[in-house]
Protein backbone atom coordinates (compact mmCIF):
# COMPACT_ATOMS: atom_id res chain seq x y z
CA UNK A 1 0.00 0.00 0.00
CA UNK A 2 2.87 2.70 0.67
CA UNK A 3 3.84 2.15 -2.89
CA UNK A 4 0.21 2.65 -4.34
CA UNK A 5 0.69 6.06 -2.14
CA UNK A 6 3.82 7.00 -3.81
CA UNK A 7 2.03 6.74 -6.92
CA UNK A 8 -1.21 8.57 -6.24
CA UNK A 9 1.08 11.28 -4.18
CA UNK A 10 4.20 11.26 -7.46
CA UNK A 11 4.54 15.26 -8.54
CA UNK A 12 3.83 15.83 -11.65
CA UNK A 13 5.12 19.02 -12.32
CA UNK A 14 8.49 17.27 -11.56
CA UNK A 15 8.48 15.96 -14.75
CA UNK A 16 6.08 17.29 -17.36
CA UNK A 17 3.47 20.37 -18.06
CA UNK A 18 0.38 18.53 -18.28
CA UNK A 19 -2.05 18.72 -16.09
CA UNK A 20 -5.16 16.31 -15.30
CA UNK A 21 -8.70 18.35 -14.78
CA UNK A 22 -11.65 16.59 -13.40
CA UNK A 23 -15.04 17.72 -15.05
CA UNK A 24 -17.96 17.59 -13.27
CA UNK A 25 -21.45 17.43 -13.86
CA UNK A 26 -24.87 16.56 -12.30
CA UNK A 27 -26.41 13.41 -13.41
CA UNK A 28 -30.32 12.90 -14.37
CA UNK A 29 -31.88 12.79 -10.76
CA UNK A 30 -30.59 15.59 -10.06
CA UNK A 31 -28.30 15.28 -7.05
CA UNK A 32 -26.20 12.01 -8.61
CA UNK A 33 -22.45 14.03 -9.35
CA UNK A 34 -20.69 12.19 -12.07
CA UNK A 35 -16.76 13.12 -13.53
CA UNK A 36 -14.56 11.94 -16.02
CA UNK A 37 -10.54 13.40 -15.97
CA UNK A 38 -8.91 14.33 -19.38
CA UNK A 39 -5.12 15.39 -19.79
CA UNK A 40 -4.46 18.60 -20.73
CA UNK A 41 -1.03 20.27 -22.37
CA UNK A 42 -0.09 22.94 -19.49
CA UNK A 43 -1.84 24.78 -16.50
CA UNK A 44 -5.80 26.86 -16.67
CA UNK A 45 -7.17 29.13 -14.65
CA UNK A 46 -9.78 30.49 -17.03
CA UNK A 47 -13.18 27.98 -17.64
CA UNK A 48 -12.91 30.17 -21.19
CA UNK A 49 -9.64 28.56 -21.95
CA UNK A 50 -10.78 24.86 -21.30
CA UNK A 51 -12.39 22.50 -24.00
CA UNK A 52 -16.06 21.26 -23.81
CA UNK A 53 -16.31 18.06 -23.81
CA UNK A 54 -18.85 14.98 -24.24
CA UNK A 55 -20.43 12.22 -22.20
CA UNK A 56 -23.21 9.54 -22.72
CA UNK A 57 -26.09 11.24 -21.40
CA UNK A 58 -28.13 7.24 -22.13
CA UNK A 59 -25.77 6.49 -18.82
CA UNK A 60 -26.71 9.00 -16.54
CA UNK A 61 -30.55 9.47 -17.52
CA UNK A 62 -30.39 12.82 -19.42
CA UNK A 63 -30.42 11.23 -23.26
CA UNK A 64 -31.96 8.81 -25.27
CA UNK A 65 -29.78 5.76 -26.59
CA UNK A 66 -30.20 6.13 -29.76
CA UNK A 67 -29.08 9.95 -29.15
CA UNK A 68 -27.18 9.76 -26.63
CA UNK A 69 -24.14 12.52 -26.74
CA UNK A 70 -24.52 15.60 -24.04
CA UNK A 71 -22.11 18.23 -23.89
CA UNK A 72 -20.26 19.52 -21.10
CA UNK A 73 -19.33 23.22 -21.04
CA UNK A 74 -16.84 23.77 -18.41
CA UNK A 75 -18.40 27.02 -15.94
CA UNK A 76 -15.49 27.08 -12.90
CA UNK A 77 -12.55 25.69 -11.91
CA UNK A 78 -11.03 24.64 -8.70
CA UNK A 79 -7.61 23.57 -7.50
CA UNK A 80 -7.68 19.46 -7.05
CA UNK A 81 -7.29 18.73 -3.51
CA UNK A 82 -6.55 14.77 -4.54
CA UNK A 83 -4.18 14.98 -6.92
CA UNK A 84 -2.59 18.96 -5.90
CA UNK A 85 -0.11 20.05 -8.33
CA UNK A 86 -1.35 22.13 -11.12
CA UNK A 87 -4.70 20.17 -11.87
CA UNK A 88 -7.98 20.98 -11.19
CA UNK A 89 -11.29 20.14 -10.65
CA UNK A 90 -13.76 22.18 -13.30
CA UNK A 91 -17.32 22.56 -12.37
CA UNK A 92 -19.69 22.25 -15.96
CA UNK A 93 -23.16 22.34 -17.09
CA UNK A 94 -24.77 20.29 -19.73
CA UNK A 95 -26.20 20.63 -22.97
CA UNK A 96 -27.85 19.51 -26.54
CA UNK A 97 -25.30 19.01 -29.12
CA UNK A 98 -27.39 21.74 -30.78
CA UNK A 99 -26.53 24.16 -27.91
CA UNK A 100 -29.77 24.25 -25.95
CA UNK A 101 -29.48 23.32 -22.12
CA UNK A 102 -30.52 19.77 -21.48
CA UNK A 103 -33.71 19.73 -18.88
CA UNK A 104 -31.76 19.07 -15.63
CA UNK A 105 -29.59 21.92 -16.85
CA UNK A 106 -30.83 23.77 -13.52
CA UNK A 107 -27.25 26.50 -13.85
CA UNK A 108 -28.12 27.84 -17.44
CA UNK A 109 -31.52 29.67 -15.54
CA UNK A 110 -29.92 30.75 -12.64
CA UNK A 111 -27.08 32.54 -14.48
CA UNK A 112 -29.81 34.28 -16.95
CA UNK A 113 -31.80 35.55 -13.26
CA UNK A 114 -28.21 36.61 -11.89
CA UNK A 115 -27.02 38.38 -15.43
CA UNK A 116 -30.25 40.61 -15.02
CA UNK A 117 -29.25 43.84 -14.36
CA UNK A 118 -31.55 44.74 -11.29
CA UNK A 119 -29.83 41.75 -9.71
CA UNK A 120 -26.68 42.22 -10.64
CA UNK A 121 -26.57 45.89 -9.04
CA UNK A 122 -27.82 44.33 -5.67
CA UNK A 123 -24.90 41.85 -5.42
CA UNK A 124 -26.76 39.61 -3.76
CA UNK A 125 -24.84 37.35 -1.16
CA UNK A 126 -25.36 33.79 0.39
CA UNK A 127 -24.41 31.86 3.03
CA UNK A 128 -25.47 27.76 2.09
CA UNK A 129 -25.52 26.03 5.87
CA UNK A 130 -25.35 22.48 3.96
CA UNK A 131 -26.21 19.77 6.67
CA UNK A 132 -25.89 16.13 6.01
CA UNK A 133 -25.97 12.54 7.24
CA UNK A 134 -22.97 10.07 7.63
CA UNK A 135 -24.17 6.07 7.05
CA UNK A 136 -22.82 2.84 7.56
CA UNK A 137 -21.87 1.56 4.37
CA UNK A 138 -23.87 -1.47 3.26
CA UNK A 139 -26.12 -0.92 6.03
CA UNK A 140 -27.74 2.60 5.38
CA UNK A 141 -27.66 3.60 9.36
CA UNK A 142 -25.88 6.24 10.81
CA UNK A 143 -22.42 6.44 11.63
CA UNK A 144 -22.02 5.77 15.15
CA UNK A 145 -24.81 4.01 15.78
CA UNK A 146 -25.37 0.61 17.28
CA UNK A 147 -26.55 -1.88 14.04
CA UNK A 148 -30.34 -2.21 14.58
CA UNK A 149 -30.76 -0.17 17.47
CA UNK A 150 -30.70 3.64 18.45
CA UNK A 151 -28.12 5.91 20.40
CA UNK A 152 -29.12 7.81 22.83
CA UNK A 153 -31.71 10.92 22.60
CA UNK A 154 -30.62 14.34 20.83
CA UNK A 155 -29.06 16.77 23.51
CA UNK A 156 -25.65 15.50 24.00
CA UNK A 157 -24.63 15.75 20.10
CA UNK A 158 -24.65 19.10 18.75
CA UNK A 159 -21.10 20.73 18.24
CA UNK A 160 -20.27 17.90 20.68
CA UNK A 161 -16.63 16.03 21.44
CA UNK A 162 -15.89 12.73 22.42
CA UNK A 163 -16.07 9.57 20.92
CA UNK A 164 -19.35 8.29 22.14
CA UNK A 165 -20.86 12.03 20.87
CA UNK A 166 -19.13 12.57 17.77
CA UNK A 167 -18.72 10.39 14.39
CA UNK A 168 -17.28 10.92 11.33
CA UNK A 169 -14.79 13.92 12.57
CA UNK A 170 -11.85 12.88 10.77
CA UNK A 171 -13.98 12.26 6.98
CA UNK A 172 -15.53 16.07 8.02
CA UNK A 173 -11.78 17.87 9.02
CA UNK A 174 -10.82 15.97 5.54
CA UNK A 175 -13.47 17.95 3.95
CA UNK A 176 -12.90 21.27 5.36
CA UNK A 177 -9.02 21.61 4.20
CA UNK A 178 -9.67 19.91 1.22
CA UNK A 179 -12.47 22.94 0.58
CA UNK A 180 -10.24 25.67 1.44
CA UNK A 181 -7.24 24.19 -0.37
CA UNK A 182 -10.06 23.79 -3.56
CA UNK A 183 -10.80 27.35 -3.32
CA UNK A 184 -14.32 26.96 -2.16
CA UNK A 185 -15.03 29.98 0.30
CA UNK A 186 -16.11 27.45 3.27
CA UNK A 187 -16.60 29.41 6.47
CA UNK A 188 -17.16 26.51 8.66
CA UNK A 189 -18.19 23.48 10.01
CA UNK A 190 -20.14 21.43 13.01
CA UNK A 191 -21.81 18.50 14.40
CA UNK A 192 -25.25 18.89 14.18
CA UNK A 193 -28.17 18.26 16.85
CA UNK A 194 -28.51 14.20 15.23
CA UNK A 195 -25.65 11.77 16.47
CA UNK A 196 -23.85 11.08 12.58
CA UNK A 197 -25.01 14.39 11.40
CA UNK A 198 -22.75 17.42 10.28
CA UNK A 199 -23.06 20.51 8.95
CA UNK A 200 -20.39 22.66 6.35
CA UNK A 201 -21.09 26.32 5.51
CA UNK A 202 -20.32 28.14 2.26
CA UNK A 203 -20.36 31.97 1.77
CA UNK A 204 -19.94 34.33 1.41
CA UNK A 205 -20.44 33.73 -2.18
CA UNK A 206 -22.10 36.23 -4.67
CA UNK A 207 -24.37 35.32 -7.55
CA UNK A 208 -23.68 31.76 -9.29
CA UNK A 209 -20.86 31.12 -7.56
CA UNK A 210 -22.81 30.43 -4.61
CA UNK A 211 -24.11 27.37 -7.00
CA UNK A 212 -20.64 26.39 -7.74
CA UNK A 213 -18.81 26.22 -4.67
CA UNK A 214 -22.09 24.15 -3.13
CA UNK A 215 -21.71 21.64 -5.79
CA UNK A 216 -18.16 21.47 -6.05
CA UNK A 217 -17.99 20.90 -1.85
CA UNK A 218 -20.33 18.14 -2.44
CA UNK A 219 -18.67 16.64 -4.66
CA UNK A 220 -15.23 17.14 -2.75
CA UNK A 221 -17.66 15.09 0.59
CA UNK A 222 -18.40 12.54 -1.81
CA UNK A 223 -14.95 12.03 -2.47
CA UNK A 224 -13.66 11.80 0.89
CA UNK A 225 -16.06 9.79 2.15
CA UNK A 226 -15.30 7.18 -0.86
CA UNK A 227 -12.19 6.98 0.61
CA UNK A 228 -13.11 6.54 4.17
CA UNK A 229 -15.66 3.22 3.19
CA UNK A 230 -18.90 5.69 4.39
CA UNK A 231 -22.08 7.04 2.42
CA UNK A 232 -23.15 10.44 2.22
CA UNK A 233 -26.88 11.19 2.97
CA UNK A 234 -28.49 14.32 1.64
CA UNK A 235 -32.12 13.21 3.26
CA UNK A 236 -34.16 15.60 4.48
CA UNK A 237 -35.03 13.41 7.17
CA UNK A 238 -33.13 10.34 7.27
CA UNK A 239 -34.19 8.76 10.39
CA UNK A 240 -37.93 9.06 11.03
CA UNK A 241 -39.62 9.88 14.54
CA UNK A 242 -38.10 12.10 17.06
CA UNK A 243 -34.82 12.96 15.53
CA UNK A 244 -34.08 16.37 13.80
CA UNK A 245 -33.78 16.01 9.76
CA UNK A 246 -31.44 17.85 7.49
CA UNK A 247 -31.61 21.23 5.93
CA UNK A 248 -29.47 23.29 3.44
CA UNK A 249 -30.63 27.17 5.48
CA UNK A 250 -29.94 29.83 2.90
CA UNK A 251 -28.44 33.33 4.46
CA UNK A 252 -29.02 35.89 1.92
CA UNK A 253 -28.67 39.47 1.80
CA UNK A 254 -28.52 42.59 -1.45
CA UNK A 255 -26.63 45.87 -1.43
CA UNK A 256 -29.52 47.83 0.03
CA UNK A 257 -30.05 45.16 2.76
CA UNK A 258 -26.64 45.70 4.12
CA UNK A 259 -26.96 49.66 3.53
CA UNK A 260 -28.34 51.73 6.27
CA UNK A 261 -31.97 51.66 6.34
CA UNK A 262 -31.76 47.87 5.24
CA UNK A 263 -33.80 46.24 7.64
CA UNK A 264 -36.83 48.18 6.02
CA UNK A 265 -35.77 46.19 2.60
CA UNK A 266 -35.16 42.90 4.08
CA UNK A 267 -39.19 42.99 5.52
CA UNK A 268 -40.31 43.73 2.37
CA UNK A 269 -38.46 40.94 0.62
CA UNK A 270 -39.64 38.56 3.46
CA UNK A 271 -43.35 39.42 2.78
CA UNK A 272 -42.76 38.59 -1.45
CA UNK A 273 -41.01 35.72 0.05
CA UNK A 274 -44.38 34.69 1.87
CA UNK A 275 -46.80 35.56 -1.09
CA UNK A 276 -44.45 32.93 -3.04
CA UNK A 277 -44.56 30.29 -0.60
CA UNK A 278 -45.71 27.49 -2.36
CA UNK A 279 -43.69 28.09 -5.33
CA UNK A 280 -40.33 27.99 -3.74
CA UNK A 281 -41.75 24.82 -1.08
CA UNK A 282 -42.06 23.38 -4.36
CA UNK A 283 -38.77 23.89 -5.33
CA UNK A 284 -36.75 23.58 -2.47
CA UNK A 285 -36.11 19.65 -2.13
CA UNK A 286 -37.61 16.28 -2.55
CA UNK A 287 -38.81 14.98 0.40
CA UNK A 288 -38.88 18.19 2.84
CA UNK A 289 -42.43 17.52 3.97
CA UNK A 290 -41.02 14.91 6.04
CA UNK A 291 -39.06 17.14 7.49
CA UNK A 292 -40.78 20.65 7.64
CA UNK A 293 -43.62 19.64 10.63
CA UNK A 294 -43.02 22.43 12.45
CA UNK A 295 -41.31 20.73 15.30
CA UNK A 296 -37.28 19.85 15.36
CA UNK A 297 -36.27 23.70 14.82
CA UNK A 298 -38.79 23.82 11.40
CA UNK A 299 -41.81 25.75 10.66
CA UNK A 300 -45.09 23.73 9.08
CA UNK A 301 -44.87 23.66 5.75
CA UNK A 302 -48.08 24.58 4.77
CA UNK A 303 -47.20 28.13 7.25
CA UNK A 304 -45.16 30.50 6.40
CA UNK A 305 -43.77 32.92 8.94
CA UNK A 306 -40.86 34.61 10.22
CA UNK A 307 -39.16 36.51 13.13
CA UNK A 308 -36.52 37.44 15.14
CA UNK A 309 -33.58 34.84 16.74
CA UNK A 310 -36.80 32.58 16.06
CA UNK A 311 -35.27 29.19 14.73
CA UNK A 312 -39.29 27.59 14.44
CA UNK A 313 -40.16 30.18 11.89
CA UNK A 314 -39.92 29.94 7.97
CA UNK A 315 -37.55 33.09 7.61
CA UNK A 316 -34.98 34.25 10.85
CA UNK A 317 -33.75 37.56 11.28
CA UNK A 318 -30.86 37.63 13.46
CA UNK A 319 -30.46 39.80 16.08
CA UNK A 320 -27.44 41.98 15.02
CA UNK A 321 -29.22 42.50 11.87
CA UNK A 322 -32.34 43.99 13.73
CA UNK A 323 -30.26 45.85 16.36
CA UNK A 324 -28.26 47.68 13.24
CA UNK A 325 -30.85 48.13 11.14
CA UNK A 326 -29.35 46.40 8.33
CA UNK A 327 -28.03 42.80 7.37
CA UNK A 328 -29.29 39.44 6.32
CA UNK A 329 -31.97 37.21 6.62
CA UNK A 330 -31.67 33.01 6.60
CA UNK A 331 -34.34 31.17 4.90
CA UNK A 332 -34.74 28.03 6.90
CA UNK A 333 -36.92 26.13 4.42
CA UNK A 334 -34.75 24.71 1.76
CA UNK A 335 -34.26 20.93 2.33
CA UNK A 336 -30.62 19.65 2.37
CA UNK A 337 -31.04 17.82 -1.13
CA UNK A 338 -31.80 21.32 -2.51
CA UNK A 339 -30.35 21.95 -5.79
CA UNK A 340 -28.04 25.38 -4.93
CA UNK A 341 -28.97 27.11 -8.10
CA UNK A 342 -32.46 27.03 -8.23
CA UNK A 343 -32.38 28.03 -4.33
CA UNK A 344 -29.86 31.09 -4.88
CA UNK A 345 -31.72 32.34 -8.41
CA UNK A 346 -35.29 31.98 -6.94
CA UNK A 347 -34.52 33.58 -4.01
CA UNK A 348 -32.81 36.50 -5.93
CA UNK A 349 -35.71 36.54 -8.39
CA UNK A 350 -38.69 36.62 -5.68
CA UNK A 351 -37.05 39.82 -3.73
CA UNK A 352 -35.61 41.78 -6.17
CA UNK A 353 -37.29 41.68 -9.37
CA UNK A 354 -40.67 39.78 -9.14
CA UNK A 355 -43.73 41.74 -8.86
CA UNK A 356 -46.99 40.72 -6.67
Amino acid sequence: MSLLNDLININLSDTTDKIIAEYIWIGGSGMDLRSKARTLPGPVTDPAKLPKWNYDGSSTGQAPGEDSEVILYPQAIFKDPFRKGNNILVMCDAYTPAGEPIPTNKRFNAAKIFSNPAIAAEEPWYGIEQEYTLLQKDINWPLGWPVGGFPGPQGPYYCGVGADKSFGRDIVDSHYKACLYAGINISGINGEVMPGQWEFQVGPAIGISAGDEVWVARYILERIAEIAGVVVSFDPKPIPGDWNGAGAHTNYSTKSMRNDGGFAVIKKAIEKLGLRHKEHIAAYGEGNERRLTGRHETADINTFSWGVANRGASVRVGRDTEKDGKGYFEDRRPASNMDPYVVTSMVAETTIIWKP
